[in-house]
């Protein structure tokens, strides 16, 4: 029965120093390639809010353009605003004024940047070196669209978007 006995505690020591080490060492490697796969998550995240960003911004202007060609503002010679949902969106050439943008497409959560007449910029909440951003430009002429640029960055004094 002592030989029972002695059987049962020595199945009841553990792990070894070398099992425990072996683990760690595993769990190490694996932390290792994982890691830098969930890093950069913020940047990615950043680029696709601006990417949905330039998104509305192209559909704002398709339906503010199209909004003034049915209501008989399309022109320059028209009335120079319409109402979209209850929100007042300038017209300039018969097209969404650079104004107007942020309400347009709905961009309560970016920084708009419309000083810079006939350009401007739209980038996320607080503009930094490096953020992800996208120009835009206004009607020139009445028959000159506004244009949306590509996805870029901000310059290093955060003031345009390069």
């Amino acid at each position: 029965m002592n030989m029972m006995n002695s059987l049962a505690v020595k199945k009841e020591q553990g792990f070894t120093l070398i099992e425990l080490v072996m683990v760690i060492v595993i769990l190490g490697i694996l932390a290792a390639f994982a890691l830098p796969r969930f890093a950069d998550l913020g940047g990615e995240a950043e680029e696709a809010s601006i990417e949905g960003a330039r998104g509305s911004v192209k559909s704002a202007l398709g339906i503010v353009r199209s909004t003034a060609l049915a209501t008989g503002n399309g022109t320059t010679t028209s009335a120079d605003a319409i109402t979209l949902e209850g929100t007042d969106v300038d017209l300039l050439n018969g097209y969404l004024a650079i104004e107007s943008v942020s309400d347009a497409a709905q961009l309560d959560d970016f920084t708009v940047d419309d000083t810079a007449t006939p350009d401007g910029y739209v980038t996320i909440a607080s503009p930094v070196e490096d953020s992800p951003c996208f120009n835009f430009t206004g009607s020139t002429g009445a028959n000159t669209p506004p244009t949306v640029g590509a996805v870029s960055t901000m310059n290093a004094a955060a003031d345009s978007c390069d």
